[in-house]
C-alpha cells in the first residue's frame, strides 16, 4: 500500500458531534466500526471489544462486518487477550502463523488490534481482520491508533 487508506480526521469529527448529541457508548463504538470498514479493503470487519469491570474479560460491544462467535474473550486468550494483556497494539501481517488466533472467518488473512485507552488504563480495543495478507502498513496502524484516541476522549 502506497498511501493511508483510512483518515482519521472526519471519523473523530463525526464521533465529537455525536458525542455533542449524547450519543451512547454503544452508539459511538458502532460509528467508528462503520466508519473505518466503510474505507473498503483492507478493512473487511471491524469489532470493538471493551475490557468488562473486572478486568478480566473483553466483550463485543460493536461491531461492522462479518458476524462473529466471539461476543467475549478471556484477557490472555487468542490475539485479541494477548494485545490487553501485554498491554500492546498488535499487527498480525498473517493469521494462519499466530498459533493463538481465534479464528472468525476462514477468509482472514491478517489481523490489527489497537487499543483504546487512557493514559495507562486499556478501555478497550478495535480489533480489524482483513482478507488482505499483511493488510495494515505502518500509516494505516497510525490513522487506527488516532480513532482510538478519540474514542478514549469520548467514551
Amino acid at each position: 500500500m502506497d498511501e493511508t487508506k483510512l483518515s482519521s480526521e472526519p471519523i473523530a469529527k463525526s464521533l465529537h458531534a455525536a458525542f455533542c448529541r449524547d450519543a451512547s457508548r454503544q452508539e459511538l463504538l458502532q460509528l467508528a466500526a462503520e466508519k473505518i470498514r466503510q474505507t473498503g479493503a483492507p478493512y473487511t470487519s471491524v469489532y470493538m471489544y471493551m475490557v468488562d469491570d473486572t478486568g478480566n474479560m473483553l466483550k463485543l460491544e460493536a461491531f461492522d462486518g462479518r458476524t462473529t462467535d466471539h461476543t467475549t474473550i478471556p484477557v490472555g486468550r487468542g490475539i485479541c487477550g494477548k494485545a490487553v494483556a501485554e498491554k500492546t497494539d498488535l499487527n498480525v501481517p498473517d493469521v494462519s502463523a499466530a498459533e493463538e488466533y481465534l479464528s472468525c472467518s476462514i477468509e482472514t488473512r491478517s489481523e490489527l488490534i489497537v487499543l483504546i485507552r487512557r493514559h495507562d488504563e486499556i478501555l478497550g480495543q478495535i480489533d480489524i481482520d482483513s482478507d488482505v495478507p499483511d493488510g495494515f502498513d505502518e500509516p494505516e496502524v497510525v490513522a487506527v491508533k488516532e480513532v482510538a484516541d478519540a474514542l478514549a476522549a469520548l467514551l
